[in-house]
């Protein structure tokens, strides 16, 4: 009697119905983030960019978190083809992305060489050159920009020792 699973699904059905939802659910629910993946993701990144660097995290976050609600109101609102939409634009952006480096700066982008720094570090390296354009902290920018120009100038380097090796291999 015990195992009777329409039994045990009816009387599933006659209990009076608690509607448990959280404090952080009902929060989110009221700025219109629902407790999804998206949101979740959302919250870290804006999370760990504030830590990383308080000034530039704190001026992304209301932006990453914006951005989510605003995502999560056009799927509400026009159901899969937001989504359809938001991942042919990914795609194109990525495509757009590999053309570029291929193209502009002879290199294959940091995807291929560290996953988290292109999917994590990217976009907070891109709104600190946002900042940097204007006048955000100007020594950091120094620093960066001198440790570019040597890392490009060593990676030149060794570009030119390996077509010398290879050069040097196919007359031999």
């Amino acid at each position: 009697m015990a195992l009777n699973l329409e039994k045990q699904l009816l009387f599933g059905t006659n209990t009076p119905s608690v509607q448990t939802t959280s404090a952080l659910d009902t929060t989110l629910n009221d700025v219109g983030l629902p407790l999804n993946l998206g949101t979740g993701a959302a919250v870290l990144y804006a999370f760990l960019y504030i830590v990383m660097e308080p000034v530039a995290g704190s001026l992304l976050a209301p932006l990453l978190v914006g951005g989510t609600a605003y995502a999560c109101h056009l799927t509400s609102t026009y159901g899969a083809t937001a989504n359809y939409y938001a991942l042919a634009l990914h795609i194109a952006s990525w495509v757009a992305q590999f053309i570029g480096h291929g193209i502009f700066e002879g290199r294959a982008p940091a995807l291929l060489d560290n996953l988290v720094q292109a999917l994590f570090l990217a976009p907070l390296f891109v709104w600190l050159e946002i900042l940097f354009y204007f006048g955000y902290r100007p020594a950091l920018k120094s620093r960066l920009d001198e440790a570019v120009s040597k890392e490009l100038a060593a990676t030149k380097k060794q570009k030119q020792k390996q077509n010398q090796v290879s050069n040097g291999s196919l007359r031999s």
